[in-house]
């Protein structure tokens, strides 16, 4: 009698449903980090250009709080980001004594080729799937994501 828990690795593998789910993960993980390595931008970094090129300019603290890090944390890949011109601070317009964190021509530029790169990565993986699997999963992924 064949196995095909044996097909798929054996004793790693239970065959459920969760661990499948995490295999895949992994899988696009693996493969994102290979897509976005010619940038070398840590991936909290590219967390944090996302959530500036979505919500706009915010704060540092505003910052942590969508990333769900320390502020300290924040400030550091803050720090890292301008460091490379992908972001700046400037005076918060509505109180000029606190800053505001905006990316700059250089950020956006990077976001829009790393969403580019992560697509394409995502594109090749589902490759594998037929349209009606695509649109399946799909549904099934943003229903589990609360959308």
């Amino acid at each position: 009698m064949h196995d095909e828990r044996s097909d798929r690795g054996g004793d790693e593998d239970d065959g459920s449903l969760a661990e499948v789910f995490w295999q895949v993960a992994r899988r696009l993980r693996h493969q994102s980090r290979e897509a976005l390595a010619p940038w070398g931008v840590a991936p909290s970094h590219l967390r944090a250009l996302g959530v500036l090129l979505r919500h706009g300019p915010v704060r540092p603290g505003e910052l942590a709080e969508h990333l769900r890090i320390a502020p300290r944390s924040a400030t550091e890949v803050v720090d890292a980001l301008a460091e490379r011109g992908l972001v700046e601070r400037r005076p918060d317009p509505a109180d000029r004594r606190a800053t505001q964190v905006v990316v700059t021509d250089a950020g956006a530029e990077l976001g829009r080729a790393v969403r580019a790169a992560r697509a394409a990565e995502a594109d090749r993986v589902f490759a594998e799937l037929s349209d009606a699997d695509r649109v399946a999963l799909d549904r099934v992924l943003r229903r589990l994501a609360g959308d």
